[in-house]
């Protein structure tokens, strides 16, 4: 049996990001927007995985993460991907985010032995805050980012990286943790 996965670290939503959230759902723009309680930053997209590899991705995370402490970040600045003129992705950045970078790098060497193909792009530090559903209607989001766009949306400690069950619903993806692996320095 398989199931579509992907390794985040949590983080929870603030009243700031709030705020940004509800701006971006009344921009009129044809957005998919994350439940704010399921906020996250990933660090591997795993696609189907076969659940009987959860114990040797969780033992790959362990060794990863081993020696690192929990980490605190500032939820900064907005932006999308691929770039505000060609919107995919709206996202929050991360500061302070290089030990979860370090995270990232080691776990896809460390899944490559488990049949996980390396993502060629470099780990970026973001929480996506959106998928763009059409190309339309943009000019409002991109003034709220333009607007927001070196704002401090609040500091949050990660102490935990995530295997999770992604299932897609008609109400957007719901997200479920697999396995939890505490960073305990």
């Amino acid at each position: 049996m398989t199931f579509r996965a992907f390794i985040a670290a949590d983080l929870p939503t603030t009243d700031r990001l709030e705020s940004l959230v509800r701006e971006l759902r009344t921009s009129g723009a044809p957005l998919k927007l994350v439940a704010t309680e399921q906020l996250h930053t990933t660090l591997k997209f795993l696609g189907d995985t076969d659940e009987a590899l959860v114990d040797r991705i969780a033992d790959a995370i362990r060794s990863v993460t081993r020696g690192i402490a929990p980490v605190p970040v500032g939820l900064r600045g907005t932006g999308a991907f691929p770039s505000l003129s060609r919107m995919n992705v709206v996202w929050v950045g991360l500061e302070g985010a290089e030990p979860l970078g370090r995270i990232a790098a080691g776990l896809e060497t460390a899944l490559s032995s488990l049949g996980f193909r390396p993502e060629h792009r470099a780990w970026a530090p973001h929480v996506t805050l959106a998928r763009v559903k059409g190309g339309r209607k943009l000019d409002r989001v991109r003034q709220i980012l333009e607007a927001h766009a070196s704002d401090a949306f609040g500091d949050r400690r990660v102490d935990a990286v995530r295997l999770k069950r992604s299932t897609l619903t008609p109400g957007g993806a719901v997200y479920d943790d697999v396995r939890v692996v505490p960073l305990e320095g």
